[in-house]
């Protein structure tokens, strides 16, 4: 069965990528009326300026309002109308959903790492959604332990998700948090290793980050506020003690940071570190003194964010002091201050340094240049200093599991459009690189029928903007193919350019796509961040019309069959160039899209809303940053003309972008648009940000984007 599958596969992919006219078929609406939710004026009056929100009110299942039961019975109405439209998809949503999950190994387990004794992994079974958290000792022929049977866990939820799994010194207890809301704010759980007791510690609304000190009792945890979800304080806490007895060890008094934990990679140091986009600051506590006081590392300075890390003999600082695109420093354990930062990597202005990977005779250092990763490998005698190298035009290598402070290998994975993620051991003496695994593909998959380019597309401003481009060979460049455009650019987060098994499916159906790598994004320096937040937004927008306009002036595509996709921060792109430049596109998908900027940042009660004053400016208090927010908000700039079809995502109980932003944005696009475009809102009423938390259950979402994209194209089968 396995074999004659395969071959259906080869020959279907052939059948899609040479699609004949009698394929194409025009695409047909049913003739039912979305839903007209109702308009109650809401006056906003800032800045001697008054604007009416006639969709404020569905605000109010978030705000617990009164008009909460409306909210929800208006976004069931909007699932029923999506679902009534879409239903002659229903069968190709269905043929999507088997690919998809065909291409899933699911009886797989990832590659064991080591770590104080013991090879930790995780494995999953056929049929499950989660997985399983497994260790052995000392040896991979020694018997299994499952320290987390999450498929069990998980039976009695809707969503499940655990994190911050961390395993005591003396190997005998393991702390988690638990989501079951699908908010990302967890309950903290320990677990009695020798008798396989979970506890709850009776502490709730936690980030993930969880450590333990040398004593094997004692833990510290993030506590977050309930309603912004902003992480305030770090705790003390005896495991299986009550939480009342916790001791506060650091309040963040700024609204505007985040609070982080994590240990050094010599296990020596407990790290408590406190920024946002342009400041940090960290404060550092030997794990063997858990009842001590946490020292600052170096006090928080305008405009320098740093990172800390440490071996046996000195602490290593990723820092911008003076340095735009950062450098790695050391300093002593007894001289921890800016002053006696010593550059070991110095900055250079053509390379970004992101970050670093301690062993006990190396560091490595991970940075990008033109846009793509690249590894510095630098032996601590100073006879090494060389780039480990890569080959493809377009990848994506990032450090893995390298957990071992000991280890003589650096393992990282590396991946591009169309190669499949794999894992190396890379020797650090010897040079030698050892494939461990590579993605498998059960329905059969090969590399050479795929391409990848990178181009670099001219902006307006004379900015190159890298584009990375995969599609099926024999692809024409003749106008008339579709092509899908993804984006983001926000929060110097730097697109990679990774193997997604699922765009598969619309490769073999005739698409290629591609990834615009904007401003705002990192991907060529820390310069390129700057030049795409706050005063300088628009130019995330702009890129990315930039480069749909070089793909329909090099023929790649037209609009008549060109798409975009952009989520969260990218769904904001999706608004923006919904108004700013529609008319270059047939259609486009928003998930979680981040619309309603201008009302969102006003609100500081909203979750994030105070983090991310340094991303978009503060509306309140700067006029400036007001009318520059609202010269670009989505939802503010929608005005009488044509759009392009339109799909909008969201989940009910979303932490970063609440759902009523989408579900504000639909129905006023339907109010104002001129033309007949599809504009269709998909809430999950289970699920957050993240969407669905088992490993199949997402591919239906997923099934229906691509199925949407399709029916536009009149690509049936």
């Amino acid at each position: 069965m396995k074999a004659a599958h395969l071959i259906l596969v080869i020959f279907t992919s052939l059948f899609y990528l040479q699609k004949t006219s009698a394929q194409m078929t025009a695409v047909q609406w049913p003739a039912i009326q979305h839903p007209v939710p109702a308009k109650k004026a809401h006056i906003r009056d800032i800045h001697g300026e008054q604007v009416n929100d006639d969709y404020y009110w569905m605000i109010d299942f978030f705000k617990k309002g009164p008009d909460s039961n409306e909210v929800v019975k208006y976004l069931e109405a909007e699932n029923k109308y999506l679902d009534d439209m879409m239903a002659d998809t229903r069968a190709l949503q269905e043929t999507l959903f088997k690919e998809m999950r065909g291409r899933i190994k699911e009886e797989d387990q990832m590659v064991p790492y080591f770590k104080n004794g013991y090879f930790y992994y995780r494995r999953t079974e056929t049929g499950k959604q989660y997985y399983k958290l497994c260790r052995k000792k000392g040896s991979l022929s020694a018997p299994e332990e499952i320290l987390l049977d999450v498929d069990a866990m998980a039976e009695k939820h809707a969503y499940y998700s655990i994190a911050g799994a961390a395993v005591s010194p003396d190997n005998n207890w393991l702390i988690f948090g638990e989501d079951t809301v699908s908010r990302r704010q967890y309950s903290v759980m320990v677990k009695d290793l020798t008798t396989g007791i979970i506890t709850p510690q009776g502490i709730i609304n936690t980030s993930d980050d969880y450590v333990w000190a040398a004593d094997n009792k004692t833990i510290f945890y993030i506590s977050n506020n309930p309603l912004t979800l902003l992480s305030e304080k770090v705790w003390r806490h005896t495991i299986n003690e009550p939480a009342s007895a916790d001791v506060l060890v650091y309040e963040e008094k700024s609204n505007n940071n985040y609070l982080g934990l994590h240990k050094t990679k010599a296990d020596n140091f407990i790290l408590i570190s406190s920024g946002n986009f342009t400041n940090s600051e960290i404060r550092y506590l030997a794990v063997d003194k858990p009842s001590g006081n946490f020292n600052v590392f170096q006090e928080r300075m305008d405009s320098v964010l740093y990172e800390v890390d440490a071996d046996t003999e000195q602490f290593y600082i990723v820092n911008n002091n003076k340095a735009l695109n950062f450098k790695v420093s050391t300093a002593p354990f007894n001289a921890t201050a800016a002053a006696h930062w010593k550059d070991y990597v110095p900055h250079r202005p053509d390379v970004l340094v992101e970050e670093i990977a301690l062993t006990k005779d190396f560091v490595i250092v991970k940075s990008k240049q033109n846009g793509l990763d690249q590894f510095q490998l630098l032996s601590k005698d100073g006879k090494e200093n060389k780039l480990i190298p890569f080959e493809d035009a377009v990848y994506t290598a990032s450090f893995s599991s390298n957990a071992d402070y000991n280890a003589t290998q650096l393992r990282y994975s590396y991946s591009s459009p169309v190669t499949p993620n794999s894992v190396y051991d890379y020797n650090l003496s010897t040079g030698q690189k050892t494939l461990l695994k590579q993605q498998e593909i059960p329905s059969g998959y090969n590399k050479d029928e795929y391409t990848t380019e990178r181009v670099y597309v001219m902006a307006k401003d004379g900015s190159k903007i890298p584009l990375s481009i995969a599609y099926k060979k024999g692809f024409q460049k003749d106008g008339t193919q579709p092509f899908l455009l993804i984006g983001y650019g926000s929060y110097g987060f730097s697109y990679p350019t990774y193997f997604n098994a699922n765009l598969v499916s619309l490769m073999n159906r005739g698409f290629a796509y591609g990834i615009a790598h904007i401003r705002g994004g990192q991907e060529m320096g820390r310069q390129w961040y700057e030049d795409g937040r706050l005063m300088k937004k628009k130019n995330t927008f702009t890129d990315f019309i930039d480069c749909a306009s070089w793909l329909i002036n090099e023929k790649y595509t037209s609009p008549a069959h060109l798409y975009a996709n952009g989520g969260s921060a990218g769904g904001l792109l999706m608004g923006a160039v919904a108004n700013m430049g529609g008319e270059l596109f047939n259609g486009m998908i928003a998930d979680v899209p981040f619309v309603d900027v201008v009302n969102t940042m006003l609100d500081p009660t909203i979750p994030l809303t105070t983090n991310e004053y340094d991303q978009w400016g503060n509306p309140e208090t700067s006029k400036k940053a007001y009318q520059y927010m609202k010269s670009y908000s989505p939802y503010e700039n929608i005005e009488k003309k044509a759009y392009p079809n339109i799909l909008a995502t969201t989940g009910l109980h979303d932490s970063q972008v609440q759902y009523f932003e989408p579900a504000k944005w639909v129905p006023k696009l339907r109010d104002l648009q001129t033309n007949n475009s599809m504009i269709f809102l998909r809430t999950n009423m289970e699920y957050g940000h993240g969407g669905a938390s088992g490993r199949f259950d997402y591919l239906k979402e997923d099934a229906l984007r691509y199925a949407f994209l399709l029916k536009l194209e009149g690509i049936t089968k």
